[in-house]
């Protein structure tokens, strides 16, 4: 049975490891990974719009991993329109590479599991095998924490190297051109680097419960001496 200490940074850790499975699995359905601003620029073109006048022809843009939308000004109205990464627009984009970012958060995600199946065997029980153990939970951690940097980098990739904000934007746009005028990572986005972080923060607890914490002192109570002179009385 583990000590105490152990029992409790196991604990911590198991906690840790739910929180990166969460933290993944939220980033991977929502759809805030990007967001910004898109210029009709057909529409402004057509009225000779200047800088004042462009604020009519500026609308929003978000998506995520397999949906998102955006809302467009062409001179019509605000034209709200829903955005489905599947099974069309994919083939516009990098489709290798958007797979591959899915693919790796999902790797991660199941050694963010494996290593919370192995929080909870060491709070349980002290394992016999070294893989079991530290090394063990050091390695999952680690591999996930590899596999999720992957993910977030290839996205980021995909969205600085690939215009993709630009492709999704300009997707089925027969009769106006969109101008992406700025775009930037949202909070789905920081929620896959949360996870990364995550398990090097597992990767510490884990190292502390290897420090022994001093066991109180118990006194014992002292013997009465008995003298010559006492045995005299």
């Amino acid at each position: 049975m583990p000590s105490l200490w152990k029992r409790i940074t196991f604990s911590v850790a198991s906690v840790l490891c739910v929180g990166s499975v969460a933290l993944l699995v939220v980033a991977l359905s929502t759809e805030r990974w990007v967001t910004g601003r898109i210029l009709c620029k057909t529409g402004a073109e057509i009225v000779n719009a200047s800088h004042p006048e462009l604020d009519q022809f500026i609308g929003d843009i978000y998506y995520g991993l397999f949906q998102g939308g955006k809302s467009k000004k062409c001179g019509l109205g605000k034209r709200r329109s829903k955005i489905y990464i599947f099974p069309k627009l994919i083939r516009t984009l990098n489709s290798g590479l958007h797979m591959m970012v899915i693919l790796f958060l999902l790797v991660a995600i199941g050694f963010a599991l494996v290593s919370l199946s192995f929080c909870i065997y060491n709070a349980r029980k002290v394992p016999y095998q070294s893989i079991k153990g530290h090394k063990g939970l050091y390695l999952w951690n680690v591999i996930a924490a590899f596999f999720g940097a992957l993910g977030v980098l290839c996205f980021l990739a995909a969205m600085k190297q690939h215009s993709l904000t630009e492709r999704v934007a300009n997707y089925q746009e027969n009769l106006f051109v969109l101008v992406v005028l700025d775009d930037s990572l949202d909070w789905s986005f920081w929620l896959g680097v949360g996870s990364v972080t995550t398990h090097f923060a597992v990767c510490g607890v884990v190292a502390m419960s290897r420090f022994k914490l001093p066991k109180p002192e118990i006194k014992k109570p002292e013997e009465p001496t008995i003298s010559a002179l006492d045995l005299l009385y």
